[in-house]
C-alpha cells in the first residue's frame, strides 16, 4: 500500500489522520513542523504529503515550494490541508506547488478520495 507523510503540528489531527488513513491500509510516516516535512520527504519519498499550511518553523507553503523544486521528491503529489477555506487560500496552495487543496475539519471520505485519485 501507498506511504503517505503527514505534515501537521496540530497532535488531536495528526492522531486522527494516522489511525484513520492506517485503518485503511497507507503507512504513515509523520512530521510535526515544515523543515521536518521536507527531510522526510527527501528521505523517505512517500508516495503523497499531506501538508497543513499553518506550521512552525518552515510554512507549508513554503514547505511545498521547497519539496517541487527538489529533484527527487518533485513528483510527488501534494494535499493542503488548511482551515482557511477562502477561493485565495486555495489558490495560494495551488500556486505553492500543492495538487489539491482541502479544508479543515477534515471530512475523512472527501480526503480519501482526492488521495485516491493522486495516487493513480
Amino acid at each position: 500500500m501507498a506511504t503517505i507523510l503527514i505534515v501537521e503540528d496540530n497532535e488531536m489531527n495528526m492522531d486522527m489522520l494516522s489511525r484513520r488513513l492506517s485503518r485503511r491500509g497507507y503507512e504513515i510516516i509523520a512530521a510535526t513542523d515544515g523543515e521536518q516535512g521536507i527531510e522526510l520527504a527527501i528521505k523517505q519519498l512517500p508516495d503523497l504529503i499531506l501538508m497543513d499550511m499553518s506550521l512552525p518553523i518552515i510554512n507549508g507553503w513554503d514547505a511545498t515550494r521547497k519539496i517541487k523544486q527538489h529533484q527527487p521528491t518533485s513528483h510527488i503529489p501534494v494535499i493542503a490541508l488548511t482551515a482557511h477555506a477562502m477561493e485565495s487560500d486555495r489558490q495560494e496552495a495551488l500556486s505553492a506547488g500543492c495538487n489539491d487543496y482541502d479544508t479543515k475539519p477534515i471530512e475523512i471520505e472527501r480526503l480519501l478520495g482526492k488521495i485516491a485519485a493522486l495516487l493513480k
